[in-house]
């Protein structure tokens, strides 16, 4: 699943100016658009969490600075994340699920279809590849 996420989301993700390394991404520019994949402890599925930060970086409640190119989204509270899913329930049956019926290529780009979609929409521009 990793070599399907990067080949499709990743690729995808560094067009429209991503950096980072899997599986946090980011892009700076007047905020910080970050993209998490967390995976299921048990294996077989994972979710995409994104958030938008802010270019200065982020002082965490403890004190602890991140400059705005080492945020990652899981830095920030969960109220300020959204979860990209392709179920409703908020199980991990509702997850990606690449230890069922479909290939992780197909997996890949039905999350990257649904990513696009949540990413601001004057920044979301075709990938080249």
């Amino acid at each position: 699943m990793d070599s399907a996420l990067k080949r499709v989301v990743v690729s995808a993700l560094r067009d429209l100016g991503f950096g980072g390394s899997f599986p946090h991404l980011r892009r700076v520019a007047e905020t910080v658009d970050l993209v998490t994949f967390q995976f299921d402890r048990n294996g077989g599925g994972f979710v995409i969490e994104v958030a938008e930060g802010n270019k200065d970086g982020f002082t965490t409640h403890w004190g602890e600075h991140i400059p705005a190119k080492k945020l990652k989204a899981w830095d920030l509270h969960p109220n300020d994340r959204k979860r990209i899913l392709p179920g409703a329930e908020g199980s991990t049956d509702s997850w990606f699920r690449y230890d069922q019926n479909d290939s992780c290529e197909k997996l890949a780009h039905h999350a990257l279809e649904l990513l696009l979609k949540e990413l601001k929409p004057n920044h979301v521009v075709q990938p080249t590849r």
